[in-house]
């Protein structure tokens, strides 16, 4: 019966337009489709998800949405997505599109040509804002691209107690602020008043991003291609270059020559350099040969 009931207060909220409340309790009767929305917008709850069109009564939604999928073109379907999101007075706030490379190998064709190949995937991390009330016509637009849906989350977080928060919080504040400025004026009555300026600062801070968040739907999108794809880049054949260039007899004989010249040239300045140490060392050799005579002479006289 239950069940009925709330089947045929669905019906009758998408039909008539008139909500049916039974002592303040937001059941499944509360709701009902956008202001805005027309048969096209129905169609859209129908075959994404209810959650990204719902309204209900005296609430307050923040949606976001998440989207995984692999798609035939990733670049295609990036263009795509983007001119959709401009088209429903959206904009992207991040879009990282990106290869990835699996393998990379050259292969020589010539002495001249070789042709780089390179195995690689694709992929786009997305996210982009659009106007809530336009959140389900974009997933659809979405999904239309995908190949294959490996995941999509649609989340709706009711804020509306925050909200009532924040308005009892802005009448605190500004009650606290009426006080202030009965106090005498002094030190401590400076501090207060930029303490409660500070809060207040912080508050509507706070309510222009609730603000912003209601109005504009933030999704997250992932998309990738399903299989590699293969680049073939015609290059030069580096290795038969190297290998035209890895030696050169007369350039390297040259140099050798020149080369040899300069160390004569060092060999010799070393030697002027260590003229002390060698001129002792000539005296020295000139002292021992002096004497070996003698020593003979000494010798042959024994032995007579």
């Amino acid at each position: 019966m239950k069940t009925t009931y709330i089947r045929l207060s669905l019906a009758a909220t998408l039909l008539l337009g008139i909500y049916s409340c039974k002592k303040g309790e937001a059941t499944a009767n509360d709701y009902e489709m956008s202001a805005a929305a027309d048969s096209a917008a129905v169609v859209v709850s129908d075959s994404v998800s209810s959650t990204a069109t719902m309204n209900v009564k005296d609430k307050q939604f923040i949606k976001t949405a998440d989207v995984n999928m692999e798609v035939k073109d990733v670049y295609e379907a990036t263009i795509s997505i983007e001119k959709s999101v401009q088209e429903l007075g959206g904009f992207v706030t991040h879009s990282n599109l990106r290869s990835n490379v699996i393998s990379e190998d050259t292969y020589n064709t010539s002495s001249d040509d070789a042709m780089l190949v390179k195995k690689y995937q694709t992929e786009n991390t997305m996210q982009v804002r659009v106007p809530t009330s336009k959140l389900g016509e974009l997933l659809t637009l979405i999904n239309d691209k995908k190949l294959f849906l490996n995941s999509r989350s649609i989340n709706a977080e009711d804020v509306t107690s925050g909200i009532k928060y924040a308005e009892l919080e802005g009448k605190r504040i500004k009650k606290t602020s009426e006080n202030i400025s009965k106090l005498k004026t002094n030190k401590d009555k400076i501090v207060l008043d930029n303490d409660n300026m500070s809060e207040e600062n912080q508050q509507k801070l706070a309510n222009m991003d609730v603000t912003d968040n209601l109005k504009y739907s933030t999704i997250d999108i992932y998309i990738k291609e399903p299989k590699l794809r293969i680049a073939e880049i015609a290059i030069t054949n580096t290795k038969n270059v190297d290998n035209k260039y890895k030696f050169n007899f007369i350039y390297d004989a040259k140099n050798a020559f020149v080369e040899g010249f300069y160390l004569i040239q060092k060999i010799a300045v070393g030697l002027i350099t260590i003229w002390p140490v060698l001129l002792i060392g000539a005296a020295i050799v000139f002292f021992l040969r002096k004497r070996k005579p003698s020593k003979k002479t000494e010798q042959n006289i024994s032995e007579l």
